[in-house]
């Protein structure tokens, strides 16, 4: 098919992490061990709130549903990543293209009001201890998950949708690893400044809400731990908190530098190292970042494999 005088493009080439053979050999076991763990460990611990009746509360609704977001965003990209370590042909279709960004970054966006509701959930459980059960039910914490996820799906389906204005006649080479939009703008013949405008107005307003969310709710929880008299309540308040600060932090920080503050010119090593925080290692640390420290996780996880 062509426009004047140029082709368009209708398949891709991933060049990946990496273009040296050897090292390709190197990060493929290195990768499905991660990708495997992951799987295992955010399936894992959606099974096990699912199965024990006493994690059957919000929180542990919230945490199981960030769990099925992180396996989706890294099913979305590292099984690609995987096949391209083992095959010299790294094609992939311009529908393949669109479906693997709208699956990750709709997954991502999901994850970013998920980590916002949790934290409006951690006030309300430590700063109102007494109306918690009425103020946050399970019915509501369903509805906050499902309101979650509709506007994941919403926010790429507007991307997704932008994307389609555009043609690729100038290249079919993506210097990444899966098919990242800003990455789709730098290949594209048609002028991609409506597409770049309205990806930078929807990344500032989310995450802006988002972490002005949690960083308000987070501030009012330490005012409440700090005038607790009882030093296991501090103790158990700072540790159910600390988990969630430390995804936060990492999920925040690195979307922040990628999406909010984008380099110019050619992607380099720095970029896909951040982008391999939030697509691979933060779904890999999350489900133990959150259990292992969680007395509760870990008694729930004692009692399901004593009655197996």
């Amino acid at each position: 098919m062509a426009e004047g005088n140029h082709t368009l493009i209708t398949e891709f080439i991933l060049i990946g992490l990496t273009d040296h053979p050897m090292l390709k050999a190197a990060l493929f076991p290195l990768f499905l061990v991660i990708y495997l763990i992951t799987m295992v460990g955010n399936l894992g611990l959606i099974a096990l709130i699912w199965k024990d009746s006493h994690l059957h509360t919000p929180m542990y609704l919230f945490l199981s549903s960030l769990a099925f977001a992180d396996s989706c965003t890294t099913s979305s990209v590292t099984p690609k990543m995987l096949l391209n370590f083992l095959s010299t042909n790294h094609e992939i279709t311009l529908a393949e293209c669109f479906a693997q960004f709208y699956f990750m970054g709709s997954s991502a966006t999901t994850e970013c009001f998920l980590l916002s509701v949790m934290a409006y959930d951690r006030y309300l459980a430590i700063c109102n201890p007494l109306l918690y059960p009425v103020l946050m039910s399970n019915r509501l914490c369903t509805q906050f998950i499902a309101v979650t996820y509709l506007l994941g799906v919403l926010h790429l389906a507007i991307h997704v949708g932008l994307l389609l204005r555009l043609t690729f006649c100038r290249s079919n080479i993506i210097q990444y690893y899966y098919c990242e939009i800003l990455q789709l703008f730098n290949i594209s013949c048609t002028d991609p400044t409506i597409n770049v405008f309205v990806l930078l107005i929807f990344s500032i307003s989310i995450q802006a809400f988002t972490f002005v969310t949690i960083l308000v709710s987070y501030i009012r929880v330490l005012f409440a731990i700090l005038r607790k008299k009882s030093e296991k309540g501090r103790s158990k308040a700072f540790s159910t908190c600390s988990a969630h600060l430390l995804s936060v932090s990492l999920f925040y920080g690195t979307l922040f530098l990628i999406y909010v503050c984008p380099g110019s010119g050619p992607v380099g090593d720095k970029e896909k190292m951040l982008s391999l925080f939030y697509t691979v290692i933060i779904p890999l640390l999350n489900p133990f970042v959150y259990s292992l420290r969680n007395k509760e996780v870990i008694s729930a996880f004692r009692r399901v494999m004593k009655n197996t």
